[in-house]
């Protein structure tokens, strides 16, 4: 009895402290009537109704208007006091009813206690309700089961308090409906491909999410109901955390997962209070979850609405982007060590891989990879105790290795890609230090590598070239001790010397002789020499060699591509008479630009760089790569008359060789003989696009990926970069922002932003036409194009030659750096300049 009246009382001081004693002139500076309180949240208010009742602090009494509410005192029963004045105590205290026989909830016994409240206009034992269950892992594990008994009564009432949301749940079911609507034309055009879309079926678990959904519509408007589940978000976490950690509690109750998938129905998780008290503790929990029920919320949320997936993503994104914000990191406190960032990070990953489950997918259509037979010899690497990373390719992710799919597999995802990348995060994070974790200390240290979603391009090419430089450091080492250990010549980097009339020949046999001899002397740093010329490569040589290898093998003359006019692109010529190793040459250079931080000039369709990364060409690929072919396919699909009769296609198609005489051939044994209908119309469309995008070019191809794969096997390459991102990374981008690059210069030799040739020099290049731009970009940095990141990323230096003077204007491409003299007039200064860059060609030292 001693111990229920304690309890009493405390729950009286704390009603004081919350609720008040209903007097507006009450002068208890404890009480939260008075005048000047001020508020307490539920957790401080707890912990002050204990001090109060240690020492004995007098209690106010209930205020009429209080205790009558509803000016009536029906139905009232006395207070739990032991006071001898019954009759009195019967009259000051209402009924409390607290519903303690409740130990989950259910959506018709939320709104029967909600009617009772309203009724009363009193919601404490709502929320009191509220906060117990949502507290209590089982009591929440228990809640809103699909197999709890649904009584008619309570549907009644149900359908009473819900009349209002059934709109919205219309408009959700229309959406979702439009949504499995898309999917189907879709799943129907990939189908036209032969691709084997990965539908999941429907993802089963015992909570009735609808009905969880409905519960937060209704109560969520009332401001004392969301602090109720904010609190007890609070308390909820850190047991859950620990049954997570210490306990298997997943394994011996699949429904454990219930807890996340109710929590997460919460829309108010985005609000700043749940991103500065609950958040981070319930990220850090569900990070903690096993791999098992990690994909299996991820299945479920991949069947979500858009709007429910994009919700979850820009909860999380909020959540890192505040504590990104309200943080300093430095050099001995990285953000990789910020607990919260990691664990919404952890989180953010889950939406991400729905996000891409949830999109349209194709996970077949795989490129075969050529596996190398493993060698009986041990090698340097191995002698030295040297063995490579990632020498079976780039690691997997767990994740998407328990889903079975990748980003790669996904066309089209419900929320663009670009949306899940945090810029905050990318300003703050510190790539070295991020790669060292990435490739060195996995196991101990987070890296956001292993979330690569969240990293914008410019980000993660700084990793690759971390990794690629540290590579050629390793290379460079592994042969000073080679050669220490034979007595041979001292090679530490990959030389080619061309002549600039025989650049191909010269190229071909060198990097050949390299290829076969030894490839892992690819992964050199390279260095060019033009024979007769002066110019030492640091950087800019390499560029110009590029230049003149791709103007050289992608001369229509040569016949190794195609040239469409409509689309600006190249394609491998499928009757070519070049061998393989020219086109292994090609995928060579492409690799060594990555490798070596160089962009190209080159002009692929996307498909290319999608077969690159593993994936073949298929019918939705042939709209860039092939447009009128695409189109034509399309109006086959889409035709509603007789096809066969109509058209008359077989499944036997002509083509053109070099020479311009027509070649067939059979799409199936005996093509010429099966009429195209529109039975089987879908398979002749995906069998021809396979045939132009993959069977066609497939020696062309393989040997053009053989040569790519030579030099960025071993890199983080596939794991971390899209396709599209590998396109920029190779080509840099087309847009060409000048006021940009104008804001990044830096000047040398007495030269400052504030010189009026300077001011002059700007005017005339933000005057320049497109082509002239380019000129001018090609002549300064070596190259046409911006890097990954813009021309903001570029650091040019002008620096100033001399006084006035006839001479041209000079550049050093390996330092992007202008020697520009100090002309008397603008006129002149335009004049020399477009001059220089009109004419610019080889290298010579001034």
């Amino acid at each position: 009895m001693k111990r229920a009246a304690a309890k009493h009382l405390i729950e009286r001081y704390f009603r004081q402290l919350t609720e008040g004693c209903g007097n507006g002139a009450c002068t208890n500076e404890l009480c939260a009537s008075c005048l000047g309180f001020q508020p307490l949240d539920h957790n401080a208010a707890a912990i002050r109704a204990l001090e109060l009742y240690k020492i004995n602090t007098k209690l106010c009494d209930l205020h009429p208007s209080a205790a009558f509410p509803d000016n009536s005192a029906e139905d009232t029963q006395p207070a739990l006091l032991g006071d001898c004045h019954g009759k009195m105590t019967d009259n000051l205290f209402p009924p409390r009813e607290d519903f303690r026989e409740v130990r989950y909830l259910t959506e018709e016994k939320v709104y029967e206690i909600l009617s009772i409240c309203e009724g009363k206009k009193d919601y404490s034992p709502l929320i009191r309700v509220i906060g117990r269950i949502f507290s209590n892992a089982d009591g929440l594990v228990q809640s809103f089961r699909k197999d709890k008994e649904q009584h008619p009564n309570t549907k009644e009432q149900r359908k009473t308090h819900q009349a209002k949301d059934e709109d919205k749940d219309e408009d959700d079911k229309e959406r979702t409906t439009a949504m499995e609507q898309e999917s189907e034309a879709s799943a129907s055009m990939e189908g036209a491909t032969g691709s084997t879309e990965n539908r999941l079926g429907p993802v089963e678990v015992s909570v009735d999410i609808e009905a969880v959904r409905r519960v937060y519509n209704r109560l969520l408007s009332n401001e004392k109901m969301e602090s109720a589940f904010l609190n007890a978000l609070v308390y909820l976490t850190p047991n859950v955390e620990l049954d997570l950690t210490y306990l298997d509690v997943y394994d011996t109750n699949p429904d454990y997962l219930n807890i996340f998938i109710i929590v997460m129905e919460n829309s108010s998780l985005h609000s700043p209070e749940y991103l500065e008290m609950a958040m981070p503790l319930f990220c850090k929990c569900m990070s903690k979850l096993p791999l098992p029920a990690l994909a299996k919320l991820t299945r479920l949320w991949s069947q979500y609405s858009v709007e429910h997936i994009r919700r979850m993503m820009e909860t999380f994104q909020q959540l890192i982007t505040y504590t990104v914000i309200s943080n300093e990191y430095v050099s001995d406190s990285l953000v990789n060590d910020d607990e919260g960032v990691v664990a919404a990070t952890k989180c953010l990953k889950l939406v991400f891989y729905a996000n891409v489950l949830g999109g349209d997918l194709d996970t077949g259509h795989n490129e075969e990879e050529e596996e190398e037979p493993p060698s009986s010899e041990l090698t340097l690497q191995e002698l030295l105790g040297e063995e490579r990373r990632n020498k079976n390719g780039p690691r997997v992710d767990p994740l998407e290795k328990e889903l079975g799919v990748r980003t790669l597999d996904c066309r089209r995802p419900l929320i663009p890609f670009e949306e899940f990348v945090n810029e905050p995060l990318n300003d703050v994070l510190e790539m070295d230090k991020d790669f060292t974790f990435f490739k060195v200390d996995s196991e101990s240290k987070f890296s956001f590598q292993s979330c690569p979603f969240i990293l914008n391009a410019c980000t993660k090419s700084l990793g690759l070239y971390y990794d690629n430089r540290i590579s050629m450091y390793s290379e460079r080492r592994i042969t000073a001790l080679y050669s220490l250990v034979q007595g041979q010549q001292l090679n530490p980097y990959l030389r080619l010397k061309v002549r600039r009339d025989h650049i191909i020949d010269d190229a071909l046999v060198r990097l050949e002789m390299i290829a076969m001899e030894n490839p892992a002397d690819l992964r050199k740093q390279l260095f060019v020499e033009f024979e007769g010329e002066q110019g030492v490569d640091e950087g800019g040589v390499s560029k110009e060699f590029f230049q003149l290898v791709l103007e050289e093998m992608f001369n229509p003359d040569i016949g190794m591509f195609t040239y469409d006019e409509s689309t600006k692109l190249f394609w491998f010529n499928p009757p070519s008479l070049e061998n393989e190793a020219q086109f292994t040459l090609i995928g060579i250079v492409l690799g060594l630009a990555i490798y070596n931080n160089c962009i190209l000039d080159v002009h692929f369709p996307m498909v290319v760089y999608r077969k690159l990364m593993g994936k073949k060409g298929t019918y939705l690929d042939l709209a860039d790569s092939h447009p009128v072919q695409y189109q034509s396919l399309k109006e086959l699909l889409d035709y509603e008359g007789d096809v066969e009769e109509d058209m008359m296609i077989t499944f036997q198609i002509s083509q053109t060789d070099l020479f311009g005489d027509p070649i067939t051939y059979d799409l199936k044994e005996n093509g010429d003989k099966i009429p195209v209908s529109a039975d089987n119309r879908k398979e002749f469309v995906s069998l021809y696009s396979d045939y132009i995008l993959n069977k066609s070019v497939e020696r062309q191809f393989k040997a053009f990926r053989r040569g790519f794969q030579m030099v960025t096997n071993e890199s983080p390459l596939k794991c971390l970069f899209r396709p599209e991102e590998v396109e920029l990374l190779i080509c840099g981008s087309r847009n060409l922002d000048f006021h940009a690059l104008e804001e990044t210069t830096e000047y040398d030799g007495g030269y400052n932003k504030d010189c009026r040739i300077i001011k002059d020099f700007w005017e005339t290049v933000h005057s320049f036409g497109e082509e002239d731009k380019r000129l001018f970009l090609q002549f300064t940095t070596g190259t046409d194009r911006a890097p990954v990141g813009g021309l903001g990323k570029l650091k040019m230096i002008i620096v100033k030659n001399g006084p006035d003077t006839d001479r041209l204007p000079t550049s050093h491409t390996c330092f992007n750096a202008l020697l520009l003299p100090e002309y008397d007039t603008k006129e002149k200064l335009k004049e020399r300049l477009l001059k220089a860059i009109t004419y610019a060609k080889g290298f010579g030292m001034l």
